[in-house]
């Protein structure tokens, strides 16, 4: 059974949201957020990214950071840019991009969950990237950003959302620049958050979509909470973090491209032939190529697109590691051919959200910044939940979701 539990959320008034939300404090650098936040000071990134208060050159570990964060926050609480509401809520945060709308539901996770492996993880957390997160929760006692978990559909609670999005008007519905459509519903009827805290009950399990190091930290300082109270009972607000939980069957995952800095010493001619062990080779010019279905890739190499099909002794379609193109690709070609060992720590090759297009992968080749590009059919919800029921773990960088979150909307205090 999975929990599901209501809080008294900090959230901005209407009239501030736009301003106040901000992207996730991990998909853009330090110098960036200083730029996005300059001149808005109701941006959340003063306190998520503190660093951007403080002088350039400062480690971002430093101690001033984090408490940079804690100061901010309690800033903006004094000042009313965060505002806590007065009874215990679930709330309705819906995402639209590209015409498509998906509907998640904003609530606490539970720590015992995480622990108990109710929720279910499946890629690796660097401890420097944990305990960073771990610092921040600890000192500003809050979860400032959400998670990004999924769940199995399920009907009646498709039901209860689609009714109440009908029937009450969003307390928030805005544009980001980027273009996405952000909408906010408070849902304080006790009988309608029971039903829902009833009916995730029912669920086997849920899912880190995205945020594993935020939800490694969350429940992580919650567990050193109740390790430290020795008049623990459970009830604790520290032992629920937040999370946003959307049915599996609303969300896309999208590409995660790769590309590297030089053919390991080969020649074009060379590292063509070398492919060929492992993949049927088709050059297609200079037009943007896209993979169309599983197991066929796009390679951009001196200024031409070419497709890249599997050979049949490359894969397992019965192993749920096995089957994965990002899997493929590191051991047909990204370990044997570039040697590349270590993706998580090689400077020799990058990673690109599908978001940005493949125009950025023939952009980066071409400006010589690096020699080869890879793209990627993107992974399904059914691989990512066979992998994380099956115990196993995602090679680094195999799942992008788009929208991100905003953080902002509502934060999550762990005193009430």
């Amino acid at each position: 059974m999975a929990i599901l539990k209501a809080f008294r959320g900090w959230r901005p008034p209407a009239n501030l949201v736009k301003e106040l939300a901000s992207r996730p404090y991990d998909v853009l650098n330090s110098e960036e957020a200083r730029q996005e936040a300059s001149g808005n000071p109701y941006s959340l990134l003063h306190i998520i990214k503190p660093e951007i208060d403080l002088p350039e050159d400062i480690d971002h570990y430093d101690a001033a950071v984090y408490n940079k964060a804690a100061e901010n926050f309690k800033l903006f609480r004094d000042k009313k840019w965060l505002v806590q509401d007065d009874k215990p809520s679930l709330y309705i945060y819906a995402q639209t991009m590209n015409g498509k709308t998906q509907y998640g539901i904003v609530g606490c996770a539970g720590v015992e969950d995480y622990m108990n492996n109710v929720i279910k993880k499946h890629e690796l957390t660097r401890p420097d990237k944990e305990e960073d997160r771990m610092k921040h929760v600890r000192i500003t006692n809050a979860n400032m950003e959400p998670v990004f978990f999924s769940y199995p559909a399920k009907k009646e609670i498709d039901e209860i959302i689609e009714k109440f999005v009908k029937e009450n008007k969003a307390v928030y519905d805005f544009t980001a620049d980027d273009g996405f459509g952000h909408h906010f519903w408070v849902i304080d009827q006790e009988e309608i958050i029971n039903r829902l805290v009833q009916l995730f009950e029912q669920l086997p399990a849920t899912y880190v979509a995205d945020g594993h190091h935020r939800t490694a930290a969350a429940a992580l300082v919650g567990n050193e909470k109740k390790e430290q109270n020795p008049k623990h009972t459970g009830k604790e607000e520290y032992n629920f973090f937040l999370a946003v939980h959307f049915p599996d069957n609303q969300l896309t995952i999208i590409d995660y491209n790769r590309v590297v800095k030089d053919l390991n010493g080969l020649s074009k001619e060379e590292f063509l032939a070398r492919l060929e062990k492992g993949f049927e080779v088709v050059k297609k010019g200079k037009e943007l190529y896209k993979p169309s279905r599983l197991h066929e890739f796009s390679m951009y190499l001196d200024g031409e697109w070419y497709a890249l099909t599997a050979k049949r002794h490359t894969y397992d379609d019965n192993d749920p590691i096995g089957v994965l193109d990002v899997t493929i690709l590191t051991q047909e070609v990204l370990s044997p051919i570039l040697d590349i060992q270590d993706l998580r720590r090689s400077n020799r090759i990058d990673f690109v959200g599908g978001i940005r297009g493949l125009g950025e992968l023939s952009k980066r080749v071409d400006s010589g910044e690096m020699a080869v590009a890879f793209a990627l059919y993107p992974v399904s919800m059914k691989q990512l939940i066979n992998i994380a029921d099956s115990g196993n773990i995602m090679p680094p960088k195999t799942t992008w979701f788009e929208p991100k979150l905003r953080s902002g909307l509502v934060v999550h205090s762990l005193e009430d």
